[in-house]
């Protein structure tokens, strides 16, 4: 099960709605082993497309950096959907590489009926899909 706070849930679903019609993606990273997402950290799609999405190698490394110094790792690895429902396509499924992470998708499409937007949880792990609860919480 995912546990996110309010406020980190509105940010993710704010940038889903700022970036569509293209697909907005970021990271909440956290406390190495602890799995409790924290700090909030939205990522240029390099792709810049409504259908794909993809982070800027430079960005990326940089990141990666950044969480090493300061003992954290990728909690949420999240993006959006402008047209689908939140559910993990094949292309990202064949680009998930961190076991450990939770997979969010948001989908400014109303695909369901429920609104405009969806925010699903997942894990993705040697290629297989299992989606999630996500609890949302005023503080941890």
């Amino acid at each position: 099960m995912l546990t996110i706070t309010q406020a980190l849930y509105d940010r993710i679903v704010a940038h889903a709605r700022e970036d569509h019609p293209d697909e907005a993606c970021g990271v909440v990273a956290g406390p190495v082993g602890a799995g409790r997402p924290e700090r909030f950290i939205p990522m240029l799609n390099a792709a810049r497309s409504p259908t794909f999405y993809e982070f800027d190698s430079q960005d990326l490394l940089k990141l990666y950096r950044e969480m090493d110094d300061r003992d954290e790792e990728p909690v949420v690895i999240y993006h959006s959907h402008t047209a689908t429902e939140a559910y993990p396509s094949r292309t990202d499924i064949s680009y998930a590489n961190e076991p450990g992470a939770h997979y969010v998708l948001v989908s400014t499409a109303d695909t369901d009926g429920a609104g405009d937007f969806q925010f699903r949880s997942f894990r993705i792990v040697e290629g297989e899909v299992t989606e999630e609860q996500v609890e949302v919480v005023e503080a941890y």
